[in-house]
């Protein structure tokens, strides 16, 4: 059995404003477990742990979408959390232009992955970008009003040209990700 799941690369100019704004929130003293940089992704899908023969039946159901969608830009925009700024859980970036594309692209890709036996989502997509996750509520309030500055601010954009599968393990200094199929937009 292998962890595993979709998602799109962030560029290096992305990654670094993302390490720029944690910086920022860091001095807050929140009590936040921070993802490092290099391990954000947008994730399309998130299988969980499959059987390895599995990975080309899913590459294979996808690639019609994948190769008739041409690649297109998001744009990453605000700061925000789950369930609410007031509240936060989860701390994250968010997509503006290119979001509508993105969602459209995600639904196709669920509906034809829910054709060869994997359940779609219980809630709605909410494209993001997790930057950390609350511990406890110890630096809370100062934390949200710090992520009041960002919640607007527009932190780059970029093109979006493939999707990989990536297979993740889970280790004790956080997970390792590693690719197991790229698959390009737009080529057929």
């Amino acid at each position: 059995m292998i962890r595993s799941f979709l998602a799109i690369e962030l560029p290096k100019t992305i990654l670094q404003k993302i390490e720029e704004v944690q910086r920022d929130l860091r001095s807050t003293h929140g009590d936040v477990r921070w993802v490092i940089p290099e391990k954000i992704h947008l994730t399309l899908k998130f299988f969980g742990n499959i059987e390895e023969l599995r990975i080309d039946p899913i590459s294979k159901s996808i690639e019609g979408v994948i190769q008739n969608t041409p690649p297109f830009f998001l744009k990453v925009k605000g700061v925000g959390a789950f369930p609410h700024l007031k509240n936060p859980r989860v701390i994250w970036m968010g997509l503006a232009e290119g979001r509508e594309t993105l969602l459209s692209f995600q639904k196709q890709i669920e509906t034809l992955l829910e054709e060869i036996g994997f359940q779609p989502e219980d809630r709605p997509f909410h494209p993001h970008l997790t930057l950390g996750r609350m511990r406890s509520s110890r630096g809370k309030e100062e934390l949200a009003g710090r992520m009041e500055k960002f919640k607007e601010e527009e932190f780059g954009t970029f093109r979006v040209e493939k999707v990989i599968l990536f297979k993740s393990d889970l280790k004790p200094t956080g997970p390792i990700y590693t690719s197991l199929k790229e698959m390009r937009l737009g080529i057929k």
